[in-house]
């Protein structure tokens, strides 16, 4: 009888044939903390939905999506490799994924009974014609934490932004449109960096763009790389050529290790710092009302993220 008759906990009990599904794809996914910040957001709303995390391969990323819609899931959130990837696998963008040129953020939908498609959310029994819609959450999210986190005046700022993947290259066109005065960008692959340089001098014409790391200080130094969430990361930032004491401010979208090497230094250095648990939580509840058109209990989703990820 044992394990049987034990106790049901509550995150679990309401789970029935009603019950209807959001997910997080990653690779990894082990350090996310969007199911805590998500299933205290829907229990709040009272909905019967429950928030997953799967570690999802790039090279399965369009069969997970394509899984993922045929079993009727609300809605999907990607994070690190997906979200460039995503852009050609989903059915239809959102301006917000056009606009910044990458999904972090899926929307499925089916048609209503006028003909105009419709977040699952509004149907009672779930119809079988269902597509996928990629939005952008990120760019709004990521500059209004750097905003109230770093108290940061973007306008006319030198930015030293590390990484030109799906979150680097969003945040690059992001604050270009913010109108910064000057953008130096460092990543592994030169030509990816080289490439997003072209787009925003074309985009975004008066913001002097440089590949490589500047000989003078910085306003906002900005890692967008994934070094850092494990403890055996190389260091983001090349000492031999820009000293992190040289940035006023230091942001790092990595939010688990809550303090990572980088943020540490900062620290040492007396630089204002901050780690990405702000644009996690926007980003999210964006995501969240695009889902439910609700408005999100944002409060609630950032004192479920700090205890996740401080344990307080």
């Amino acid at each position: 009888m044992g394990a049987y008759n034990r106790r049901v906990p509550d995150q679990f009990a309401a789970i029935d044939s009603s019950t209807r599904y959001c997910a997080v794809f990653g690779h990894p996914i082990g350090h996310s903390a969007s199911p805590a910040m998500h299933n205290a957001a829907l229990a709040q709303l009272a909905l019967n939905w429950k928030y997953l995390a799967f570690d999802v391969h790039p090279d399965h990323l369009a069969e997970a999506i394509a899984g993922a819609r045929r079993m009727k899931f609300i809605g999907l959130n990607l994070t690190v490799p997906h979200k460039l990837l995503a852009l050609k696998m989903v059915d239809s963008l959102d301006d917000s994924a056009r606009v910044w040129g990458a999904v972090n953020t899926i929307c499925f939908e089916a048609k209503g009974a006028n003909g105009e498609w419709l977040q699952l959310a509004n149907f009672t029994e779930l119809p079988e014609e269902i597509r996928s819609r990629g939005f952008n959450t990120d760019a709004d999210a990521i500059i209004r934490s750097i905003q109230e986190d770093l108290g940061l005046k973007l306008a006319g700022a030198q930015v030293l932004l590390l990484g030109a993947g799906g979150a680097g290259r969003v945040a690059a066109l992001k604050l270009a449109s913010e109108n910064i005065s000057g953008l130096y960008l460092v990543n592994r692959t030169a030509s990816k960096a080289e490439s997003l340089a072209a787009e925003i001098t074309k985009r975004f014409s008066p913001v002097k763009v440089t590949v490589g790391y500047p000989k003078e200080s910085v306003d906002l130094l900005l890692n967008a790389t994934s070094l850092g969430l494990k403890s055996d990361d190389a260091f983001p930032v090349d000492r031999s050529k820009f000293d992190v004491r040289s940035a006023r401010a230091v942001y790092d979208m990595i939010y688990r290790p809550a303090e990572t090497p980088l943020l540490k230094a900062a620290r040492e250095a007396g630089c204002r710092s901050a780690n990405g648990i702000g644009m996690l939580l926007y980003q999210g509840a964006r995501a969240l009302e695009i889902w439910t058109g609700r408005a999100a209990p944002l409060e609630l989703m950032r004192s479920a993220l700090v205890k996740n990820i401080y344990g307080s």
